[in-house]
């Protein structure tokens, strides 16, 4: 199962995701070795970030990034429009050294100064204009009283709250295998909903939350999203309607490339990279989202600098590379 499913309750201004990710997930995690708790972490965002890229109403990429001083230094996971998505995760410290039950607070914010930042970045957006981002701190203040974010749910949630300023509850579960999520959203009180009674749209985004209080992580992580649909929802499609939409797939896409790296290069300036090349006779790199490896030579690296124009600026990798 590699789908999105979305679906829209008539009896409320409700509108709903379930997401449930099983070889996607496992492409991401293939070449990676972090601990169990991290690997958790980084599911719970890639189900966010693919549930909130389905709301998109423009062509690009929504970015979850997450920097911090704890033991996950960087998270990044990025889902494009057309559900195609990529994640990677940093650690500032060895992996055996991690709580394997530390918190999302504990991993990304230990001094109250980790921030999450989701960036809205068009396709078409052109040079000089900058991406939408939106920016939460990882904690909640009450007063005087700070409350760390536990889970990505919650940080999702505050988000959306903060930024969006709409309704949202958000349930994310992960393992080694798969991912999935629910996301309920309270629409504005307008549009298809305009006849509802403002006590009857309130009483139907408490009604419906309270059925989506009882998904559990084992249903999210086992069952296809039309059957959690069905389960959830069916006294209320019954009572007032359920509409569901054609599930889209998600997919696990990579957009590394060495024309990319080459660019790179390019920023680091000849003089550094001359350096390393007399240091290692080649300049070598990694993606950190895919594990692809990118080799570049004296002749690769000469030619990265002797033209402006990128795609002649790199050639295939020569035999032994």
């Amino acid at each position: 199962m590699n789908e999105l499913l979305v679906f829209m309750c008539d009896g409320a201004p409700v509108r709903g995701e379930i997401v449930s990710i099983s070889s996607a997930w496992q492409a991401v995690l293939e070449r990676r070795n972090d601990p169990p708790v991290v690997r958790r972490m980084l599911g719970d965002f890639v189900g966010a970030a693919t549930l909130l890229s389905a709301s998109l109403k423009f062509d690009g990429t929504l970015i979850i990034q997450a920097q911090s001083k704890g033991p996950i230094q960087l998270l990044v996971v990025e889902c494009k429009s057309d559900l195609t998505m990529r994640a990677t995760v940093k650690l500032s410290v060895e992996a055996d050294s991690i709580d394997p039950n530390a918190t999302l607070g504990e991993l990304l914010d230990a001094d109250n100064t980790g921030r999450l930042v989701i960036t809205l970045d068009p396709s078409d957006r052109q040079p000089s204009q900058p991406p939408y981002q939106g920016i939460v701190a990882l904690q909640e203040h009450r007063g005087t009283v700070i409350k760390p974010v536990t889970s990505a749910a919650e940080a999702i949630a505050l988000y959306m709250q903060n930024s969006e300023q709409l309704d949202t509850r958000i349930w994310l579960a992960s393992n080694d295998t798969h991912v999935g999520g629910l996301l309920l959203q309270r629409l504005p009180d307008s549009g298809d909903h305009t006849h509802l009674d403002p006590q009857l749209v309130a009483e139907g985004w408490t009604r419906i939350q309270t059925l989506g209080e009882t998904i559990t992580n084992e249903e999210l992580l086992t069952l296809s999203p039309e059957t959690i649909l069905r389960r959830l929802f069916l006294e209320e499609s019954v009572e007032s309607g359920v509409r569901s939409f054609p599930a889209r797939p998600v997919r696990f896409s990579c957009r590394c490339s060495r024309a990319k790296v080459a660019d790179v290069l390019r920023m680091l300036g000849e003089e550094e990279v001359e350096s390393i090349l007399a240091e290692q006779g080649a300049v070598e790199t990694e993606c950190d989202f895919c594990a692809k490896a990118y080799r570049f030579d004296a002749v690769d690296c000469g030619q990265v600098f002797k033209t402006d124009l990128l795609t002649d600026a790199t050639r295939p990798p020569s035999s032994g590379h």
